[in-house]
């Protein structure tokens, strides 16, 4: 007769990396688009469209990041907190309800170049 094996068998070891999670979504999805309607030497007027995602919205924020030197002088349709850098600008009191997949607008004045702004929206 054989004799049994003194060695075990080999085994595989559990992975070492957790697998991947989706984090939660952080509110409620809408996008903004940044367009800059005219510029001229030393300032420009841009409109920022907002869309609610697949759920309606009771309220918006957007945040802008402008480039170096360009500055916001007044905003219409939103409530504007900071002038360069980045900035957010929120809904007013008219124009925060957005059905799923409704959209507004609102826009702003600034001094120096618009391009190359970005722009990302929060919904609640």
């Amino acid at each position: 007769t054989t004799p049994p094996p003194t060695t075990p068998p080999p085994t595989t070891p559990p992975p070492t990396t957790p697998p991947p999670t989706t984090p939660p979504p952080g509110g409620t999805g809408c996008t903004a688009v940044y367009a800059v309607q005219d510029q001229w030497n030393g300032g420009f007027v841009a409109n920022v469209s907002v869309t609610a995602g697949s759920a309606a919205l009771t309220g918006w924020r957007v945040t802008l990041t402008l480039p170096g030197g360009a500055a916001v002088s007044s905003v219409w349709n939103g409530i504007a907190t900071g002038t360069s850098g980045t900035i957010t600008v929120t809904n007013q009191s008219y124009n925060g309800r957005l059905g799923a997949g409704q959209g507004t607008s609102f826009g702003f004045q600034g001094t120096g170049n618009g391009t190359g702004t970005t722009a990302t929206c929060t919904g609640s």
